[in-house]
């Protein structure tokens, strides 16, 4: 950060497909770490932009679509605002969260298309590509799934799999089926341009083999080292689909442009369309978390083409290879563009010993956290951030998410700002006192610079798990202060020493107010007001003082509140009922079985009958044995029932009855007839009873 060429820094977070709510893994894996360093650089008063906004093109959108019988359109007008509104309660800065669907970003994508093109640097081919013959249509990636080459999983998209993470194509995938008709599609000819991503392979040896081998993390290095090192190929920059960005060339009439050449455009729009609403003060998307003076449009080129200016990409695994490979390919080819010159991506986040997934049910939905722990954000945060899978995957669990909350958010940090100010109230009526500093006071003030300084160095590295550590460790400082002064036990005897030691522990207090706004910003702003901290910035923090003798403070409030075990055990229940709930929902009927003809069927004679006895029958832990009467006579049934119901269940039911199968012997006892049941989604057995009492032997028909 303190490289005197950077004058100013862009930074982004990956842009997410508005086909459906986002889950905090997506949290964990790019926006919050972008969230920390853009507070960060803001408060180290840095010209600083931090952008975002929703990918509504590809085929995840139409697809989303077709699940919910609705428009594509609507399906982007839904999602997007359900995320810019979830980001904004999560506490996320974005000086603008815009959308891939308004025409700024439209015409920025097509202007970048045709420099490429007009330069020759596209290629035109005619390939194969899959095609579904029953719906008339190509298929874009994502209406493909097969088995992935790579980790077997039969569901994989004909770009991606999910499960492993894997970037392919679909003529890797084993066994391709439509999404659309469910049919093995074929190969047809079209034509497309293409990037011959090959012809850059020098440059990136240099640019990241090379000039970043030191100071990337060893995750992305190594996962762009394997793509570069296996061999680049031309890759298709259109595609054959009807929703998306057309391609700006004659004769290219039902083109659009790949989500993945248009989607990371999607920042250099957003920043357009930020300095156009700044320039004009007519705010749409933008909401600049600092003042812009005598701002025109044109500004946003000094954060996308000035070589003073640091880009830095917050991303997951799954988008290395488009923002480390491609998306750079294309701004480099174009000779307008700077690259990144840092792409902190991180791992996945595992929930409750699973992979993350919305489609599965396994996950928690940003929206849904927001709805169950109101004015809990920063709790969420302070979770996700002390296990952030940097470089490795990491694992998010309900009950960790509550220890972190009561044994670290409420039992130190709290704990701590509670008490100073408490004693305070009490003893000094709510006014800073007098210090007089003794040699243990001033250590423990310099210990405030020692955790300033590597809070610091922690987010200029990208290594936020360990600035979060730092942090709560100023805390506990502050704690083992208090606890070993014991001011309130000093307070009958030496009121003038227990001013010293409530000073200095209001200046830790004051100093947490600073340094944990770029993780904890709402409790940042709430532990500012209460301790009458007007302005301020990250250099103001450190060993000096920052409130001063006589000065008044608010009435003390608690920070955090502790999380009972119930409320846990009610995620971890909701989670559970969420999975299975979309599994039932998925699980395929059986079909029906061969037609028979009318004569067969009026063959059966299926009656009425009330079960008058019944019992288990040793050595089975499927069969009761039924005495059931039929008007005609009573019955002796053997049924594999006992695993649904107890014998004391069903006396004196009615049931449905097939009178007429001819008896067979089961466990050596002749079974009369067949007690006829429905089966549910979840395997369970439903007795078919009538609606009301009837006679028995009553006649189904």
């Amino acid at each position: 950060m303190n490289n005197p060429q950077v004058k100013r820094y862009t930074i982004t977070a990956a842009l997410p497909y508005a086909n459906g709510p986002k889950h905090i893994g997506h949290l964990a894996g790019a926006y919050i770490p972008a969230d920390v360093y853009a507070r960060y650089l803001r408060l180290n008063s840095k010209d600083v932009i931090f952008v975002c906004g929703s990918d509504e093109h590809g085929t995840a959108i139409p697809n989303q679509a077709i699940k919910e019988n609705t428009t594509p359109q609507a399906i982007i007008d839904k999602y997007h605002a359900q995320m810019r509104d979830c980001f904004a309660q999560i506490g996320i800065s974005f000086d603008i969260y815009h959308r891939t669907s308004e025409r700024i970003h439209h015409q920025t994508s097509q202007e970048l298309f045709l420099t490429l093109f007009n330069k020759g640097l596209l290629d035109e081919e005619v390939s194969d590509q899959y095609y579904d013959d029953e719906a008339k249509t190509f298929l874009a990636d994502r209406f493909i799934i097969g088995t992935c080459p790579k980790c077997a999983n039969p569901k994989a998209y004909g770009d991606q799999c999910e499960n492993c993470g894997t970037s392919l194509s679909p003529k890797e995938l084993i066994n391709p089926r439509s999404t659309l008709s469910g049919n093995a599609p074929i190969l047809k000819s079209t034509n497309h341009w293409y990037l011959p991503l090959q012809n850059y392979e020098p440059w990136l040896r240099e640019w990241i083999l090379e000039s970043h081998k030191n100071d990337w993390k060893t995750n992305v290095y190594g996962q762009c080292k394997s793509w570069i090192d296996a061999g680049l190929q031309s890759r298709a920059m259109t595609r054959d689909l009807d929703w998306g960005i057309k391609v700006p060339l004659p004769g290219a009439e039902g083109k659009v442009l790949y989500v993945w050449f248009d989607a990371p455009i999607g920042y250099i729009s957003a920043t357009r369309a930020l300095f156009d609403e700044l320039s004009q003060g007519q705010l749409k998307f933008a909401t600049p978390q600092r003042s812009f003076k005598e701002v025109k449009a044109d500004d946003w080129k000094k954060y996308w083409q000035d070589e003073e200016t640091k880009l830095v990409h917050f991303i997951g695994k799954d988008n290395i290879v488009f923002h480390c490979i491609i998306f750079p390919i294309m701004l480099h080819a174009s000779q307008q563009y700077i690259v990144p010159q840092n792409v902190p991506a991180n791992e996945f986040m595992n929930l409750e010993g699973d992979k993350m997934s919305t489609s599965r049910g396994w996950s928690i939905e940003m929206h849904e956290y927001i709805e169950d722990f109101p004015g809990k954000s920063d709790v969420l945060r302070y979770a996700l951030l002390t296990n952030l899978p940097e470089t490795k995957d990491s694992e998010f669990t309900w009950k960790d998410f509550q220890a972190k909350n009561n044994n670290e958010l409420v039992a130190i940090f709290g704990n701590f700002i509670n008490r100073a100010l408490v004693l305070t109230q009490k003893y000094f009526h709510n006014k800073i006192p007098k210090r007089n500093l003794l040699p243990e006071d001033e250590s423990v003030l310099i210990s405030i610079d020692t955790c300033k300084q590597s809070i610091s160095e922690s987010i200029e590295n990208y290594r936020f798990r360990e600035a979060t550590a730092s942090l709560i460790n100023l805390a506990r400082i502050g704690n083992k202060y208090l606890a070993e002064t014991e001011p309130w036990k000093l307070a009958k005897t030496d009121l003038e020493r227990v001013g010293t030691i409530l000073n200095v522990a209001l200046q830790i207090g004051a100093n947490l107010a600073i340094l944990s706004e770029p993780f904890l910003p709402h409790t940042a702003k709430k532990l500012r007001e209460m301790l009458s901290i007007q302005r301020y910035t990250w250099a103001d923090a450190g060993a000096s003082e920052l409130v001063f003798e006589g000065q008044s403070l608010a009435e003390p409030t608690l920070l955090f509140e502790k999380i009972e075990d119930v409320v846990i055990d009610a995620q971890l229940l909701k989670l559970i009922n969420k999975k299975k709930a979309i599994e039932l929902a998925n699980t395929p009927i059986e079909p029906a079985k061969p037609s028979i003809a009318f004569e067969d069927f009026s063959k059966m004679d299926i009656r009425i009958g009330t079960i008058v006895e019944a019992e288990t029958v040793a050595k089975s832990k499927k069969l009761l044995k039924l005495k059931v009467n039929i008007g005609i006579d009573t019955r002796t049934v053997m049924s594999g029932i006992a695993e649904h119901f107890s014998p004391t269940d069903i006396i004196n039911k009615q049931v449905t009855i097939l009178v007429n199968l001819a008896p067979r012997k089961i466990m050596g006892v002749e079974s009369q007839g067949m007690i006829l049941m429905a089966s549910d989604r979840e395997g369970k057995l439903r007795l078919l009873r009538p609606n009301e009492v009837v006679n028995e032997g009553s006649i189904i028909s």
